[in-house]
């Protein structure tokens, strides 16, 4: 009879994103994610293989967990929906704690663009943040903090390239707090909007 897993796939896959952020794609190995999961590197390769199986998942429950628990937990913990994008963006700035942790994650993004599997997740993933976005803002529209008329869809595009840029920036420069920085620029857009 096997042993139960102590450690679930979701820590395991939350703490490889931890140590792509520690150590990029590049220098990943399992035994970076194993000390951040608390596991052998030998675990990690029965249960994913080699070190691409939990960055893949890494990928594929990244687009679902922002979906799911990032924009619609906030937009039901907020009567706002321009204070839930500013929740959401608060913790996607959260994650960015050094310019060195930004370029890991940079790193991923290439590994993104380069092969065809994880470009799919990172499509769908940009898919799915595009939808939620549009979603707050269209809620933001009907509730009268954004003008009637204003294009959700070429909004949505807007913010999250505001969020990416301002985050990027932050990192290239080291000015500041990179939430509160990012707070700052989607509130000029939002006032460019209105």
């Amino acid at each position: 009879m096997p042993r139960p897993r102590v450690t679930s796939d979701t820590d395991i896959l939350a703490a490889t994103g931890r140590a792509i952020g520690a150590h990029g794609p590049g220098r990943l190995t399992l035994a970076h994610v194993g000390a951040e999961a608390g596991v052998s590197p030998a675990t990690l390769s029965q249960r994913f293989g080699s070190k691409a199986g939990p960055a893949a998942g890494v990928r594929r429950g990244r687009r679902r967990r922002r979906r799911r628990a990032g924009y619609r937990g906030a937009q039901a913990a907020y009567d706002s929906p321009l204070a839930a994008l500013h929740a959401v963006a608060a913790e996607f700035a959260r994650h960015m704690t050094t310019p060195e942790e930004m370029a890991n994650h940079l790193g991923m993004l290439q590994l993104d663009l380069s092969d065809p599997e994880f470009r799919i997740h990172a499509a769908a993933h940009t898919h799915a943040v595009d939808a939620a976005l549009r979603e707050l803002l269209t809620d933001a529209v009907a509730r009268g903090e954004l003008p009637a008329g204003t294009d959700v869809s070429r909004l949505a595009r807007a913010v999250k390239i505001t969020m990416d840029g301002s985050l990027l920036r932050w990192a290239m420069t080291g000015d500041g707090d990179p939430a509160a920085l990012l707070r700052d620029d989607l509130d000029h857009l939002f006032r460019r909007t209105s």
